[in-house]
């Protein structure tokens, strides 16, 4: 009788594989009179489109509110929303904004207790000098 191997069928693990763009949608909300929305008003007349045709997974909803502070909002493919207040900065610091709600993952900023995080624990344990026999001096 032969031993055969188990064969396990490889899972995609700690991000390798295909990227999946984790902002699906970004609501920029301005308003026409307001001067706290003048940066956000040139954003939109000059660097809105060609930031949108450079990212065409991600869609781009505007609409004005009138008597309203200037807010980019990001939905994400986990359901959740991270919204950014935007009065009174000038287009390039919202271009940065934009920037940020498009490469963030939607989830809360959490502690990291280890400086590693794996799927897989380590086999032989955390090394410490007090293990063992020691050494004699």
């Amino acid at each position: 009788m032969t031993i055969r191997a188990l064969e396990k069928v490889s899972v995609g693990q700690n991000g390798i594989g295909a990227f999946i763009m984790q902002c699906k949608k970004i609501d920029v909300h301005y308003c026409d009179y307001s001067g706290s929305s003048r940066g956000m008003n040139s954003f939109i007349k000059s660097q809105l489109s060609k930031f949108a045709g450079s990212h065409p997974q991600i869609e781009f909803a505007v609409s004005p509110r009138p008597r309203k502070h200037p807010v980019l909002i990001g939905h994400y493919i986990n359901g959740k929303q991270k919204s950014i207040c935007v009065k009174n900065m000038d287009s390039l610091q919202i271009l940065k904004k934009v920037e940020l709600l498009r490469d963030a993952s939607g989830e809360k900023i959490k502690k990291v207790n280890k400086p590693i995080t794996s799927i897989n624990e380590s086999v032989r344990g955390v090394w410490s000098p007090y293990h063992g026999t020691g050494m004699a001096v």
